[in-house]
C-alpha cells in the first residue's frame, strides 16, 4: 500500500499530493484571510466526509487541528484567493481525487 502526504503552500496557493514521496499532482487552492490566517505546521488527516452540506462543497478532510480541514466549495470563483476562515479550500472535483488518495492519519505539512 503506497503511503500518501500533502504539502500546502500557502502563498503559492497550492496543495501538492505525494504517493511514496512521489508528487502526484498539485491543485490550486484559496487559503485564509489576513484575519484568519491558515496555520502553518505539521498535522494530519483526522477525520473524512463526504457531501457535508453548505460551504464546504463535495468533501471534508478534517485536520488534527480542531476546526480546520481540507474542503471543496460551493463558490469556485473563491479558488486562488486568500477569503477563507483559515481552511483550504478546493475544485470540488480537486478535492474529490485527493480525498480518494489519503486516508485518516495522512500527514499534512502546511508552510508559506
Amino acid at each position: 500500500m503506497s503511503s500518501s502526504s500533502l504539502v500546502i503552500h500557502t502563498q503559492r496557493r497550492q496543495l501538492e499530493l505525494y504517493e511514496d514521496n512521489r508528487l502526484i499532482n498539485r491543485f490550486p487552492i484559496a487559503v485564509g484571510k489576513n484575519e484568519t490566517p491558515t496555520p502553518h505546521g505539521f498535522f494530519y488527516i483526522a477525520t473524512k466526509a463526504m457531501y457535508p452540506g453548505g460551504v464546504f462543497g463535495s468533501r471534508w478532510m478534517g485536520l488534527s487541528l480542531p476546526e480546520y480541514g481540507i474542503h471543496g466549495t460551493n463558490n469556485p470563483a473563491s479558488i486562488g484567493q486568500a477569503v477563507s476562515k483559515g481552511c483550504i479550500r478546493m475544485y470540488n472535483h480537486d478535492v474529490e481525487f485527493v480525498y480518494q488518495h489519503v486516508e485518516i492519519g495522512t500527514p499534512v505539512k502546511i508552510q508559506s
